[in-house]
């Protein structure tokens, strides 16, 4: 059988049996471990060794997992570059990383060839026909760029990978960061027990078991989507891989495959709850059991309605790159605590701190630290300095506040660095936005401080509305009214057609805040 050629075999009752899915294309798992084994031959080929790293810029495709099982055989980093990037930030993180391997779609690298360096071996994946449907892509750029090898060419001359299993690294995920460059989050090689700790924790807070049926909307650049499809992609059963998250889409992949998890995030709900009740019930989802979501607050009419809607199998977590999971909440715990994040996870350690390094007792608001003891820790590639930083007695922070309730629920507050004073006063955006969330003809906001010369800073709201809606500043105002404090309703209000997003659908808030305090001449 040809790869990518879908056959009875793979087909049990009108629905794919095993294997990875995208768009048409279907490889079985014995195709991908067949091309992974080989990409990994030709690696080793190429010189690469344990510890190395080697680069992918691709959006998802299956050719992105196989890519990800041949570095790990190999006991290498595999780092996944977001293709967002402007060519400069993919040449730092191809420097910062010390690869001599980028694996690429055609297209991206037409983009980044003029600035990788000689000494870096470029394989080009060709750009597959449901990326193409999906993106705006110069047909010209579909072929590989001068001075990449055609990966599919390449591959037919290569041998097998045969030497010894090697411990497997995790992906070198690179945070986004808000200021600066980004930074690889590198974990140290775990023992067989922290491994064994660490598959049994995501395995449970991903729902991922043998024979799941599992659907990837979100870009496998990211930290959680990256970790949850390279692991569903080694369960026998199911994995299918959106190239771009479209709402309709998704319901009918769901109902096509008999798909029972899948990880989310949170604006996919929002715009999943945007389509027509008639569009909705079109599709059977009845064989859903477990859907995970992080990366974003969601708000909390938001999570009552997808229950409403799919049943009690909304899960979230809340962690980061560096920390992991280090919350989870299940449906009942959402409608029990509207807003609430979950739990302290099991093998998780919680603490909340003021600005004096003191812990703040229980209901009250503070930094929030954390760490998984029986996780492998890890260091920033290149930054060890920059670990420190965030390192409290062993305990990590992304920067979030929160706090922990009498019931040992955790809310989060806001990140430290998106608080605004104002006046002397602590104000959190993500309250107001979840406020704003619940305006009817709201589809999206973002809430951030502006320079303001009496008060310091100012509230600054912009919001996109519903297509076809017409939004009112002075009746957001007085809706705000009606749930907020008065020091809470936005100074400032703007209505926007479309606010800037990430390719996972979170807001680039940071675009539309630094306009304001770069003509102030001062950032904060």
């Amino acid at each position: 059988m040809s790869q990518g050629e879908l056959t009875q075999s793979h087909i049990t009752q009108g629905h794919l049996s095993h294997g990875i899915v995208s768009g048409d294309r279907h490889r079985s798992f014995e195709e991908v471990n067949a091309r992974a084994a080989q990409i990994a031959g030709g690696l080793q080929g190429l010189g690469v060794k344990p510890g190395d790293c080697v680069c992918v810029l691709m959006r998802n495709d299956i050719a992105f997992l196989e890519s990800a099982y041949a570095v790990m055989m190999l006991g290498a980093y595999m780092v996944p570059v977001n293709w967002h990037f402007k060519p400069e930030g993919v040449l730092y993180v191809l420097g910062d990383s010390g690869t001599r391997v980028l694996i690429g779609h055609a297209d991206l690298l037409h983009h980044a060839a003029g600035i990788v360096p000689a000494a870096v071996t470029m394989l080009s994946v060709p750009t597959p026909p449901e990326i193409l449907a999906s993106y705006s892509i110069d047909p010209d750029h579909r072929a590989a760029p001068a001075g990449a090898i055609d990966l599919d060419r390449w591959l037919a001359q290569q041998r097998p990978y045969d030497g010894p299993a090697l411990p497997q690294p995790q992906n070198m995920i690179y945070t986004s960061g808000t200021t600066g460059h980004p930074k690889g989050v590198k974990r140290f090689a775990p023992t067989p027990q922290q491994s064994a700790n660490a598959e049994a924790m995501r395995a449970a807070i991903y729902g991922l078991k043998p024979g799941v049926r599992a659907l990837c909307p979100g870009p496998l650049y990211h930290s959680a989507p990256n970790s949850f499809g390279i692991r569903a992609g080694r369960l026998g059963g199911v994995l299918a891989l959106m190239p771009r998250f479209e709402p309709e889409t998704l319901l009918q992949l769901i109902e096509q495959h008999r798909i029972d998890t899948v990880f989310m995030v949170p604006t996919m709900f929002i715009r999943l709850m945007k389509l027509p009740e008639a569009v909705r019930n079109t599709y059977d989802v009845s064989s859903l059991r477990h859907v995970i979501h992080a990366a974003a607050p969601c708000p909390p009419d938001v999570k009552r309605a997808m229950i409403d809607w799919w049943g009690p199998v909304i899960y979230e977590f809340y962690g980061s790159t560096e920390s992991g999971a280090v919350t989870f909440a299940s449906s009942e715990d959402a409608l029990k605590k509207p807003g609430t994040v979950g739990r302290i996870a099991a093998g998780a350690e919680l603490v909340f701190v003021d600005d004096d390094n003191n812990e703040v007792p229980q209901g009250e608001v503070g930094e929030i630290f954390s760490r998984i003891p029986g996780n492998p820790d890890f260091t920033y590639h290149n930054k060890p300095e920059k670990r420190a930083e965030i390192d409290r007695g062993g305990f990590i922070t992304s920067g979030d506040m929160g706090y922990l309730d009498e019931d040992g629920y955790v809310f989060i507050c806001d990140r430290k660095r998106d608080m605004v004073i104002s006046g002397g006063v602590n104000i959190y955006p993500a309250e107001i936005e979840a406020a704003l969330h619940a305006i009817p003809g709201v589809h999206d906001c973002a809430v951030f401080g502006i320079p303001d010369a009496e008060f310091g800073e100012a509230l600054m709201a912009m919001l996109e509305p519903q297509p076809g809606v017409t939004l009112e500043q002075s009746n957001i105002r007085d809706q705000l009214r009606l749930s907020l404090a008065g020091y809470k309703v936005p100074k400032h209000i703007e209505i926007m057609a479309q606010l800037p997003r990430e390719d996972s659908g979170k807001i680039f808030k940071r675009r539309l805040r630094d306009p304001y305090w770069a003509k102030a001449g001062r950032v904060i």
